[in-house]
């Protein structure tokens, strides 16, 4: 699990082994089973998930309605960006679709690293900012992107939520009923014919 990690970080920038086995002591792995929340709404926390295995769905309340807004998986990290400041509460919860395996941190062990290692600001800035430009692309989706549009570009990037999410979670994420996906999905399948 520890080298899983490391060689995430090592693909951003390579680390010398003094950076390495500073990560490697800062990690704090932790199991959550099908079914746990990592955060639910109205909670204040400013942990972060690196996901090592596993997935966890994220969804809102509207009106007693969960809506899907986003699944993290393998590799990706986890990063309220509203609850990182200790004030904001969370608006949103996250929900392990599978038994998961995370790497929790924190700002008081993000800020010993970069005190430590300065460029690993850096590196965390790199990590946020991919992180924030992939919010703002499912949000543009959303705007301007027809469902079948979604649930193609879905298909096309990250192919094996459709082996691991149940279909109404799929249809939440992309916005429509269920019966809707399954006409998507027949118009699809005809299509490739």
């Amino acid at each position: 699990m520890k080298d899983k990690f490391i060689n995430y970080f090592s693909r951003i920038s390579p680390l010398s082994k003094e950076e390495a086995e500073a990560i490697a002591e800062s990690m704090q792995t932790k199991n959550f089973k099908k079914g746990e929340f990592l955060i639910q709404e109205g909670q204040f926390s400013t942990k972060t998930f690196f996901i090592l295995e596993g997935c966890v769905r994220e969804y809102i309340l509207t009106d007693g309605e969960e809506k899907t807004t986003n699944f993290f998986t393998e590799e990706q990290w986890a990063i309220s960006l509203n609850t990182f400041t200790p004030q904001n509460a969370a608006n949103h919860n996250w929900i392990c679709v599978e038994d998961t395996v995370v790497v929790e941190g924190d700002e008081q062990q993000g800020q010993a690293l970069f005190k430590r290692f300065p460029r690993f600001e850096t590196i965390s800035r790199t990590i946020m900012e991919a992180a924030f430009a992939e919010q703002k692309k499912s949000l543009t989706s959303y705007y301007t992107d027809s469902p079948e549009q979604r649930y193609l570009k879905l298909m096309k990037s990250r192919p094996d939520l459709f082996q691991r999410i149940p279909q109404y979670h799929l249809a939440s994420y992309i916005g429509v009923k269920p019966e809707s996906l399954s006409r998507i999905r027949k118009r699809i399948a005809s299509d490739l014919d």
